[in-house]
């Protein structure tokens, strides 16, 4: 039974991370609706970006999350939470705590966009992005490498904090004209 949710829990782990790429993805393209366009394009694509976001937040981002955390839990109960003793496993699940603060982020976006308001430009979304993207990194890392990635903590940290200044440099130099 173990394999069987462990099997689910990746799977799971996968969609959610398709959901949440994506929606902050529709959260760019919503933001330079309201942005830069003009009545009635402007009115017409906010339906259309607040009804795609609704659907992609309500079917795939929030149940896969739903199934990822129970999977989780049942996985850490069926050990008999001996995983929490490991070092690796804090790192995981502090990667989770900030996965949850930015799914709260974005689910925060999204309905301020949804009304109509937007705080952040398109720029600074598309920065946000990729956050998961470094989280998920973080997360898949200290899972797979485990006590090596304990052992070279300096290295991986690093290595980390490098990764987000070139995703973030690449990010700003490809969109330096919005």
């Amino acid at each position: 039974m173990y394999l069987i949710i462990k099997s689910l829990h990746i799977i799971f782990v996968v969609s959610y991370f398709a959901g949440i790429f994506y929606i902050v993805r529709l959260l760019i393209y919503h933001t330079e609706a309201l942005q830069g366009k003009s009545e009635p394009e402007r009115g017409i694509l906010h339906r259309q970006y607040s009804f795609m976001e609704e659907r992609l937040w309500n079917i795939i981002t929030v149940p896969a999350l739903v199934i990822v955390v129970l999977t989780g839990a049942y996985m850490l109960w069926a050990t008999q939470w001996a995983y929490l003793l490991q070092g690796w496993m804090h790192i995981k699940l502090l990667g989770v705590v900030f996965l949850l603060v930015y799914h709260y982020w974005s689910w925060r976006t999204l309905r301020e966009l949804q009304q109509g308001h937007t705080r952040y430009s398109s720029v600074k979304l598309r920065m946000a992005n990729e956050v998961a993207t470094l989280l998920l990194f973080a997360i898949v890392f200290a899972v797979v490498l485990r006590d090596l990635f304990l052992s070279y903590w300096w290295a991986t940290l690093l290595s980390f904090v490098a990764m987000g200044a070139l995703i973030m440099a690449v990010v700003k130099i490809v969109n330096r004209k919005r």
